[in-house]
């Protein structure tokens, strides 16, 4: 299945807390490296090979063809990745992060725009039911 957020490429901007003294501080964000926060207690990290759904592979060669061609690069999207807020990056799995990313990043550049990709996975669902 295919997942997305709302409004993809959209800025967000960090929540603000009041520190010490009138002193505003940012919240902290989603570091991608593995999740963020961490789960109490820290588990183990599953390494065993897991088969991969259609649309995981699918996913993971738009990736490459999309770096060939240069319309995206590492550090965009990890910039895009970690722009999603955290319960979102939390409750997704690595490649619905991808997915969401590789949105952002296209409506950004102007490749498709939100109301393209909409129809775009509308189409897939109908053709799926």
């Amino acid at each position: 299945s295919l997942h997305r957020l709302g409004k993809a490429g959209v800025v967000r901007q960090l929540p603000k807390v009041q520190g010490g003294a009138g002193v505003e501080k940012f919240m902290a964000r989603v570091h991608d490296r593995g999740g963020w926060p961490p789960k109490q207690p820290i588990e183990p990290i599953d390494q065993s090979d897991h088969q991969l759904m259609d649309w995981e592979r699918r996913m993971d060669a738009l990736h490459g063809v999309l770096g060939a061609k240069g319309l995206r690069t590492t550090d965009e999207m990890r910039r895009a990745i970690e722009s999603l807020e955290p319960q979102q990056y939390e409750a997704m799995s690595y490649y619905e992060r991808w997915t969401a990313a590789m949105e952002i990043l296209m409506v950004e550049k102007g490749m498709l725009t939100t109301e393209e990709i909409d129809r775009m996975v509308a189409a897939i669902v109908a053709r799926e039911h």
